[in-house]
């Protein structure tokens, strides 16, 4: 006879959840539904962010918030007693900090000054590169990527184990002095929900303003200084017949509407569900000029759906796109590569067609379930 365990119970602190809809978000609600779905218990720790207590079998445990100075969409908060209560009561078998920052980083050292429980620590955003793009008043926020850089090194350096979702951020991490192991957590796509099948006549007439017959580029994210939106001026400018959709909103929208006044480009707002879905499959090109990028999980979203890719090589963009087959990359910041990538695309829409094809053959090979699999095998291996 053989006695039988209890599942595997997980807690995880996030600086970032419902209902704020982001790459961290997306890919933590993932991560949520896979677990559910192999047994896991969960339990997740999160800044008060809006009305919700549970997702899907998972309780949810706020601390009241605060915005973030530099970045108002963001919320800030301290973990409290309750937190911790309900921590101890959970008695978790592994935590999981996503990308620990303000409540993230005060539940870290409290958890491995006064706990026993296994920490992995899985790097999200580089904050500290982030600020450069940032002022409060007349300052520019770089002056605390020192700081943010120190936090990052003792937090990682800490943790019984760490993962980045891409290898530039592995490198990235090492060059400001994380000598713990780093692995990947790279990034998948749901190739169903994102798919050719939802292109919509009527979602593409909403994109284009009424030019469905035009080049459609379309961005997916969030508005702010550091995605460098602005650059695709230059290409609506000089590729006749292009014009933008911005899927997203952000601290930049108002900015970036005065940027393109008289331009033709769509302000589309937040999309969710379907709708989303229908946005990417509507388009004929998917243009990322972000500066700084840990992954980009929207360029292979695109891909899923059949389009093309123009990015700057930052996060996992080199990891996804093949040049010249599924795409073109360039240096961020590189104006001209911007527009040469969007050019060489446009020439004929044969080649859209067959570009699009083959990025969505490698969107397919792309699964969620393997590489959450693998986040499994990690939590196991650093109980033991």
């Amino acid at each position: 006879m053989t006695l039988k365990t209890r599942p595997l119970r997980v807690a995880l602190f996030t600086d970032t959840f419902l209902p704020k809809v982001d790459g961290i978000t997306t890919v933590i609600c993932l991560l949520l539904d896979h677990l559910a779905e192999r047994g896991v218990e969960t339990i997740i720790f999160s800044p008060d962010t809006g009305p919700i207590d549970h997702y899907n079998k998972t309780p949810v445990i706020t601390a009241r918030s605060i915005p973030f100075p530099f970045y108002p969409d963001l919320r800030m908060a301290l973990p409290g007693r309750r937190t911790f209560q309900d921590l101890h009561a959970f008695q978790p078998d592994v935590i999981h900090f996503i990308h620990p920052s303000v409540f993230g980083l005060a539940a870290y050292a409290i958890v491995r000054q006064r706990m026993t429980y296994p920490a992995l620590v899985s790097y999200h955003i580089d904050y500290g590169r982030i600020a450069q793009h940032f002022y409060v008043g007349p300052f520019n926020a770089r002056f605390i990527e020192p700081t943010i850089n120190f936090l990052t090194r003792w937090i990682m350096n800490q943790a019984d184990y760490n993962l980045a979702p891409s290898r530039l951020i592995q490198q990235r991490v090492r060059d400001i002095g994380v000598t713990a192991e780093v692995g990947l957590w790279k990034r998948g796509v749901d190739a169903e929900k994102f798919h050719p099948r939802f292109a919509d006549a009527a979602m593409r007439d909403q994109l284009s303003g009424g030019h469905p017959d035009d080049v459609l580029l379309l961005y997916v994210g969030r508005l702010s200084a550091e995605k460098r939106l602005g650059d695709l001026k230059a290409v609506l400018e000089q590729v006749p017949g292009t014009r933008l959709a911005l899927v997203g909103d952000g601290p930049e929208r108002a900015a970036l509407q005065r940027h393109f006044a008289g331009l033709p480009v769509t302000f589309a707002g937040y999309m969710q569900g379907e709708a989303l879905s229908q946005a990417y499959a509507s388009g004929d090109i998917f243009v990322f000029p972000s500066a700084l990028e840990s992954f980009g999980l929207v360029v292979v979203e695109a891909m899923a759906a059949g389009l093309p890719v123009v990015a700057s090589r930052v996060g996992g963009v080199m990891d996804m796109i093949d040049e010249g087959r599924t795409g073109y990359t360039f240096e961020p910041g590189d104006v001209a590569g911007l527009v040469a990538g969007v050019r060489h695309i446009v020439q004929n829409r044969a080649c859209i067609e067959q570009m699009g094809l083959a990025a969505r053959a490698f969107a397919e090979t792309q699964t969620w379930p393997a590489m959450m699999d693998e986040v499994i095998a990690h939590y196991e291996r650093i109980m033991n």
